[in-house]
């Protein structure tokens, strides 16, 4: 005979595309929130980019500066360190891992649901 699923899906559509809206609400606001976290690592790395680039024309030009000082001056160290300090930072931030528990939700709930239609074929 067939699986009691199809007589649902025959006698109660409706109640399929429920369940299906609710899967694609539960995704959506999962993808979210990854989506969120995968934005804020693309902007640390822009970050980290833009200010390793600032950094490295801004030691050269103290370097180039420096060549032609007799003396030494702080600024020659301290305005290249800021954007290095902000790329370290940056880079500390792109690096952190995404979520463990991203999609655990919609896992959980595909599980049970399959281990529902295990218990529904096996009672037929």
């Amino acid at each position: 005979m067939l699986h009691p699923i199809f007589s649902v899906l025959v006698a109660k559509p409706e109640l399929v595309m429920e369940h299906v809206a609710g899967y694609a609400s539960l995704m959506r606001e999962e993808a979210s929130s990854v989506g969120k976290e995968v934005a804020k690592r693309a902007v640390a790395w822009g970050v980290t980019l833009f200010s390793a680039l600032v950094f490295l024309i801004l030691a050269g030009v103290a370097v180039m500066l420096a060549a032609i000082q007799d003396q030494f001056h702080w600024a020659f160290v301290l305005v290249p360190a800021i954007p290095l300090a902000l790329a370290l930072v940056g880079f500390s931030a792109a690096r952190k891992p995404l979520p463990e528990k991203a999609f655990t939700e919609l896992k959980a709930q595909l599980d049970a649901d399959a281990q529902a239609l295990r218990a529904i074929g096996a009672r037929s």
